[in-house]
């Protein structure tokens, strides 16, 4: 690339990662790339070299939200954290991790609470599950691989919809592979925390 084009190649990122961060809060595309391929066809772009990242979206879709935020964006992430946390408390055992829109602050009305499982087991989760009288359904998992989750099992508590990815004993110790954060109970307790004491 030369350097003249340089300003079209950056030009061209932003302009895709800014379209898949609407496609992502407007059509509820929780696939990142899914959002920057789909963007980079109605824009017409075909070369590789200018595919935002998933960081470049996720600050697109930041900067998004910051224009059409309103009150309803901040009550739905308050709760999508207190359902969170619940849902943490209710599996210690696994070393549930909360990660996603939830965690992150781009929650829109498609969004999911995700979180992170650890156990030796993916029907281990699922007994438990039943046991609680949760019914759930398996979301097949896109890209398999050594770093995918072991199983992804949705359903909804008291209407928001909730999304564990139950990965092996020893995963929390590799990253993510979408590069995300995964936080544990004591950091949500601090973030549910902050919010109840602004009221």
């Amino acid at each position: 690339m030369s350097p003249c084009d340089v300003p079209v190649h950056n030009s061209l990122r932003q302009h895709i990662a800014a379209l898949a961060a609407r496609l992502i809060s407007e059509e509820g595309i929780t696939d990142y790339g899914l959002a920057k391929r789909k963007a980079a066809r109605q824009l017409g772009v075909t070369r590789g070299e200018v595919m935002p990242s998933g960081a470049e979206i996720e600050d697109a879709l930041r900067d998004y939200q910051a224009l059409i935020h309103d009150d309803e964006d901040d009550e739905r992430l308050a709760m999508m954290r207190e359902t969170a946390l619940e849902l943490m408390r209710l599996f210690p055992a696994w070393r549930p991790a909360l990660t996603g829109a939830a965690l992150d602050g781009t929650a829109n009305g498609f969004s999911e609470v995700e979180i992170d499982l650890f156990a030796d087991s993916a029907k281990e989760v699922e007994i438990a599950l039943l046991n609680r009288g949760i019914v759930y359904e398996h979301r097949e998992i896109r890209r398999p691989g050594p770093d995918a989750p072991e199983a992804i099992l949705v359903f909804d508590w008291d209407e928001v919809p909730v999304k564990l990815c139950v990965y092996g004993p020893f995963a929390d110790r590799m990253p993510r592979r979408n590069g995300g954060e995964r936080v544990r109970i004591s950091a949500v307790e601090a973030m549910c925390a902050a919010r109840n004491s602004q009221k």
